[in-house]
């Protein structure tokens, strides 16, 4: 009878209903796009870059090379089909048109070359046996050479410094074999073989064997959305207690010979019957409704049990926020603003919205005490890491007895202050 009287609570409240089923979904959806839009500017999708080429060389056209082959820029040398200079470029890219723009310094190849070929003479004049062979060249001294690049101000520092990296890069392997070229000038070696040339120090990614692709913003939104949504159950479950304590219900209720543990049994019931249902639903938009948005589909795969079982704890943990503050709290102006701003303080703190990583060392700390980041962690652990029932067991573990407490401090809570 408990349980059906919070139903009969529940289906009366349209707007609630709205609240506690709708909205995160619509969240879910929100949050996912704009993430997956963010994330596809800078990795998903191909970046035009301005080039100005004012070298004209062997240089400029290895690097346009290079950029083009990398698959993850589209070099752009002309605005509706005009050649641009390094001003225009400039002006283009701080008005948000292009994120990026490449300019090359005049005479870059011919002056890399010389200096290449300077350094190589004068190895070889060292090794040189004859007297009458070395030759005293008077060196030139070259002026440095800036590669200047401009990005649009919006654009994030991580990308900045990934640019930079990989046109130095670049330009360092485009030295290199320019230097190798002109030593097997030099000895007179046409065969190419005699130096190889091949990258020794290459970069493996290793992760678990059976995990195909990266983790992408639906494998955290899905999960991290979906907690949201049950801990935002706080609000609901706390202003119906402070309903029956302020219109009389709880003393009529108290009345009866049952023991205020099983009202609270019977809230915990139904309200873990409505965090399964959002998480369900939750799935559900992830699996179907998202590839019609062209977002990547939500893979459950073999982990449907696991993924059901991290939601229930996670919901008793919510369920256990909402009765103490219920209990706590005297009128709905206490418990309805202050549960959703606890809820929101919980995502912001348990990783739901910024990933804890990126926080200082201070805020990673507190983030272990946030039941969101438990919950949050054991859908990695499932998702992400490809772990077993053990693996999530200490997030389970931390949920329950969360929930056990929370439960407990309001039975001796209510049990102090009541007065009938």
């Amino acid at each position: 009878m408990a349980i059906k009287k919070e139903y009969l609570l529940q289906i009366r409240d349209i707007g609630g209903l709205i609240i506690l089923f709708v909205m995160p979904m619509v969240l879910l959806v929100t949050i996912t796009m704009v993430q997956k839009g963010s994330f596809d500017s800078i990795t998903g999708t191909r970046i035009p870059i301005l080039l100005v080429d004012n070298d004209k060389g062997e240089i400029a056209e290895m690097v346009r090379q290079e950029l083009g082959r990398t698959g993850n820029f589209v070099v752009v040398e002309q605005i509706d089909h005009k050649s641009f200079d390094e001003q225009e470029a400039k002006a283009a890219v701080f008005r948000g048109d292009y994120q990026l723009a490449v300019v090359l310094p005049p005479q870059l190849s011919v002056d890399l070359n010389l200096q290449i070929q300077q350094n190589v003479d004068l190895i070889m004049q060292e090794f040189s046996y004859d007297a009458g062979e070395v030759k005293t060249k008077k060196i030139k001294v070259l002026q440095e050479k800036d590669v200047n690049l401009y990005f649009d101000p919006a654009t994030q520092t991580s990308f900045k410094t990934a640019i930079k990296s990989a046109i130095d890069k670049l330009i360092a392997t485009v030295e290199k074999d320019k230097v190798y070229k002109v030593f097997q000038e030099e000895l007179g070696v046409s065969d190419s073989a005699i130096f190889d040339q091949r990258q020794l120090l290459k970069y493996q990614e290793i992760g678990p064997q059976h995990v195909q692709e990266k983790p992408s913003a639906v494998q955290h939104n899905v999960p991290a959305w979906s907690l949201f949504a049950i801990f935002f159950i706080v609000v609901p479950l706390s202003i119906n207690i402070v309903k029956e304590k302020s219109q009389g219900t709880m003393v009529r209720l108290i009345t009866n010979p049952v023991p205020y543990a099983i009202f609270l049994l019977g809230k915990t019931c139904a309200y873990l019957i409505i965090s399964l249902l959002q998480f369900y639903l939750m799935l559900l938009v992830g699996v179907y409704v998202f590839p019609l948005l062209q977002l990547p589909a939500f893979e459950v795969g073999s982990y449907f049990i696991q993924l059901s079982c991290m939601a229930l704890f996670s919901g008793l943990a919510a369920i256990g926020v909402g009765i103490l503050l219920g209990t706590l709290a005297s009128t709905q102006e206490q418990s309805a603003p202050f549960g959703a701003t606890f809820v929101v303080i919980l995502a912001a703190v348990g990783g739901v919205w910024v990933p804890v990583f990126v926080m200082p060392p201070v805020m990673q700390q507190i983030a272990r005490l946030s039941p969101m980041n438990w919950g949050l962690n054991g859908f990695y652990d499932i998702l992400l890491r490809q772990g077993n029932w053990t693996a999530i067991l200490p997030n389970i573990i931390l949920l329950f007895l969360f929930f056990t407490l929370t439960l407990a401090v309001a039975i001796i809570y209510d049990n102090k202050k009541r007065t009938v």
